[in-house]
């Protein structure tokens, strides 16, 4: 009570003075400095990359059923199906939106230029911001969108854009902030690209790629022009990964995850498909249990996944290896070249292109081997492909880059459930007593409950977009098998 009463007070003494005289710095706003230092907010959103997108172990990786817990599966049952996105639009698109503002204003914009010119600032947060959309999308479904990012304009309920709009606005933004590129001085800040609008470029036609290939279904016309044009642009040439440090401000989660605890392990369906077939990514992806390497036969074992009683005893599995995945500055994923490749094969498969999708097919295998530093030659690569169930069979080109672009896309765990959503392959694992609504895997996460009490009219408008009822069962735009 006393606290309340001399708040109340400290208010009242504070408005008398401010109608007393001039105060100056009493009337800026406190959240939105006009010196902030465009590249330190375009370095904060870069770094939600790896701590937003990369960092969530709890739905993505566990979701796509490459890991699953060892004791605490609510997890792998859905428990968390239903989750917060304000921390997106409060955290990394605040900032990017900040950027833009900052290098748009005329009373701010010359400050700005030196961190790069505006036009190089304004496109490659305009870039960032789509990138982040669009895994919001991929999530949720219908999002805020072109009301978002307007609380300074007095927008504070946000209505939502459907998927198929805001696919159809982020194909332009991507285009439209390339052809922003001025050729002025590169963006300071940026520890992914080093400041080179090239390799900017590229990613923003990646990402579209990306969206072309998993809107194909849905509007095959849009996705096609789009596919062809983002190829034509020019898409990464390398793997596009993110640089973990071996320092704890900035470390890889999977190192954050083991530096106290042994909750996670591979699956045992991933870790016995992958061995069924022999592949040499395995070793890569785990380590040999520590009773096996102990006893100097070292081998790989899964954990069963979403059991709804597990042991109490925690068993003999193996958990993300210590070289490729969980060292402290292990890089992880953010595009590779597999997936360029899988989808040019998808594309060809698709007759977008002439190419030929065996070819693009087995590069796309053989660059993720290359990725996870698999030594090979062309004998034992032929002798893993001439396999059933990995040899290319036309007619059934989406079951053979559904189960091989899952396993290619280990450690990216968003867009690997994204992808099975799409794709449907392959059979994952329905858990003991799951915890979703559907009491099925997840097709989409459950809007937060703040959306629906406390912007009841938008979130309704929502559902209409969305197709069906705010449940992890109603299929997104894009996923219409």
């Amino acid at each position: 009570m006393k606290s309340t009463l001399y708040k109340a007070a400290l208010a009242l003494l504070i408005l008398g003075f401010s109608a007393c005289g001039d105060f100056g710095d009493l009337n800026v706003d406190p959240n939105r400095p006009v010196s902030v230092d465009t590249e330190t907010l375009l370095t904060s959103a870069m770094r939600e990359v790896g701590e937003r997108v990369l960092s969530n172990t709890r739905i993505g990786p566990i979701y796509a059923q490459h890991i699953g817990n060892i004791t605490y599966t609510e997890d792998d049952r859905y428990q968390a199906v239903q989750s917060d996105f304000s921390g997106w639009y409060t955290g990394p698109l605040a900032d990017l939106q900040r950027v833009i503002e900052l290098n748009t204003n005329e009373e701010t914009k010359d400050a700005a230029s030196k961190s790069g010119s505006n036009a190089n600032q304004i496109a490659a947060a305009r870039i960032l911001k789509a990138y982040f959309i669009n895994i919001l999308t991929d999530l949720w479904g219908p999002m805020p969108y072109s009301d978002a990012l307007q609380g300074g304009s007095g927008v504070l309920t946000p209505a939502y854009d459907s998927q198929a709009a805001i696919y159809e606005a982020l194909f332009s933004e991507l285009q439209d902030a390339v052809s922003q590129m001025d050729g002025g001085a590169g963006v300071s800040g940026d520890f992914i690209f080093g400041g080179d609008m090239g390799e900017w470029a590229k990613f923003a036609n990646t990402i579209r790629m990306n969206m072309a290939i998993r809107a194909a279904d849905a509007n095959e016309t849009l996705a096609k022009a789009q596919f062809l044009d983002a190829i034509a642009d020019g898409v990464i040439d390398a793997d596009l990964m993110y640089p973990f440090l071996a320092e704890a401000n900035n470390e890889n989660p999977w190192f954050s995850e083991f530096r106290t605890r042994t909750d996670f392990a591979l699956t045992e369906m991933m870790v016995n498909e992958m061995k069924s077939l022999g592949d040499p990514r395995l070793g890569h992806y785990a380590d040999p249990t520590k009773n096996s390497a102990a006893a100097g036969n070292p081998e790989i074992v899964g954990v069963p996944y979403g059991l709804a009683s597990p042991s109490t005893q925690p068993p003999n599995v193996s958990f993300p290896n210590s070289t490729y995945v969980k060292a402290q500055d292990a890089p992880l994923a953010i595009f590779t070249m597999a997936q360029v490749e899988f989808a040019m094969a998808e594309a060809a498969a698709r007759g977008w292109t002439a190419d030929n999708p065996e070819d693009h097919y087995k590069a796309a295998i053989k660059a993720s081997w290359d990725q996870w530093s698999v030594s090979y030659d062309d004998a034992a690569f032929n002798a893993y492909y001439s396999q059933s169930g990995v040899a290319w069979d036309a007619g059934k080109w989406d079951q053979l880059i559904g189960y091989q672009k899952w396993v290619a896309l280990f450690g990216q765990g968003f867009e690997a459930w994204t992808e099975w959503r799409r794709l449907d392959y392959p059979d994952l694992v329905l858990p003991e007593d799951p915890l979703s609504p559907s009491g099925s895997i997840p097709l989409r996460l459950i809007y937060p409950a703040a959306e629906q009490n406390l912007n009841g009219a938008n979130y309704e408008a929502a559902l209409g977009m969305l197709g069906g009822p705010d449940k992890d069962g109603t299929h997104l735009w894009w996923d219409t098998k």
